[in-house]
């Protein structure tokens, strides 16, 4: 699995449970798992003996099998992208054979090499680039412990050094040796912040791990009945690793916990509804008797004091005689309320003629919107 791949599977797993990524803040622990891959190492130069092979010289390069990789760190976060951290990590792979030792007619063989080390990284974070996925890529420096255990290779196929003919597998060779060496590193990956647990994070990144300088190693061989000392340079090794772990940012605080509503009083009820009447007219009309059932009925379902019922013209015909049709038409809405079932005691009755006028207007104005009747729940 390449670590595109990767990154996308991890990111789906964890969508349903995915918060929005904010900047680390403050403290945090973090730690990843995967798989290393290890590039052939060059060997620079396999010597034997003088006594056996005259000091024969030869160069080539080790093959790895799949390996394992894992760290933990600990860093600070400023939070505006940027943070720093020191990583302890640890390696492991095996030798899978060797290629380009031609003057032994090819060689087999193989070993355990693990690195382990301190490294010191700083990163950043891209904010907002990607919803729910936060990018980010650093670069790291520090120093990696090299252990070569049982290195050993034979030779594949027959051959001859130096005028003495051998057999495959009579040429022998071991090694073993540990060795710090100064290690950089370059980090690309993506952490998805998951929503039930505050400050934690999935992570999913690619590591490039490099080691620099040449590790010498004493050697002893075998050849047929011969043995004797030797030695052995490997050069500079580089890794690949794809990790997957988790980091949890003590910095980030859970998300405040809205307060309950506080409880507010009920207002009095106040509603109030028009009822419209013809030119010079009382008689209640089919809408106004739908208004008034609406008011009647709206009764019941608060707790009133009193109904008022407020009647009044427009400014066509004298005072006098709008002052009594207006209480006629509050007079009629009343009555149509008693019959929707309102108690009479709690009617009160108001003529207001042409005064408080809804659409101001000048004298002897037909106004339909003023020839009405207000009913007010209270």
């Amino acid at each position: 699995m390449n670590f595109r791949n990767a990154l996308v599977a991890a990111t789906i797993l964890a969508l349903p449970l995915a918060a929005n990524a904010q900047p680390v803040t403050g403290l945090y622990v973090g730690g990843g798992v995967g798989p290393d891959f290890q590039l052939n190492t060059q060997v620079k130069n396999l010597q034997l003996g003088a006594g056996a092979f005259n000091g024969l010289s030869t160069s080539g390069k080790e093959k790895y099998s799949t390996g394992f990789a894992g760290l933990g760190s600990v860093g600070f976060g400023f939070g505006n992208g940027l943070r720093a951290e020191v990583e302890g990590d640890y390696r492991q792979t095996s030798g899978n054979g060797y290629t380009g030792f031609t003057r032994f007619g090819g060689i087999n063989g193989g070993g355990t090499q693990e690195k382990y080390g301190a490294m010191g990284n700083v990163l950043y974070d891209f904010v907002g680039l990607v919803p729910v996925v936060q990018p980010y890529v650093g670069v790291g420096a520090g120093i990696q412990w090299v252990d070569d255990k049982n290195n050993h290779a034979y030779n594949t196929n027959g051959v001859t050094v130096n005028e003495t003919a051998y057999a495959p597998g009579a040429i022998s060779v071991a090694s073993n040796g540990t060795k710090a060496v100064f290690a950089y590193q370059a980090i690309v990956g993506a952490a998805v912040p998951i929503d039930a647990v505050p400050g934690l994070a999935l992570t999913a990144e690619y590591r490039f791990l490099g080691t620099a300088g040449n590790r010498a190693e004493s050697a002893t061989y075998k050849a047929g009945t011969r043995s004797g000392p030797g030695s052995v340079q490997y050069g500079p090794t580089f890794d690949n690793a794809v990790l997957f772990g988790v980091r949890y940012n003590f910095g980030v605080a859970p998300a405040p916990i809205a307060p309950a509503p506080a409880a507010v009083a009920p207002s009095p009820v106040s509603r109030s509804y028009l009822v419209f009447f013809d030119w010079d007219k009382a008689a209640l009309t089919d809408r106004a008797r739908q208004i008034v059932s609406e008011a009647a009925a709206n009764s019941t379902k608060v707790q009133y004091t009193r109904l008022e019922v407020n009647g009044y013209t427009d400014t066509s015909g004298t005072p006098k005689y709008n002052q009594g049709l207006s209480v006629r038409r509050a007079q009629a809405v009343a009555a149509e309320l008693v019959k929707d079932g309102v108690p009479k005691s709690a009617i009160s009755i108001q003529g207001f003629g042409e005064t408080h006028l809804l659409v101001p207007t000048g004298a002897n104005v037909r106004e339909p919107q003023n020839r009405r009747v207000e009913i007010i729940i209270k």
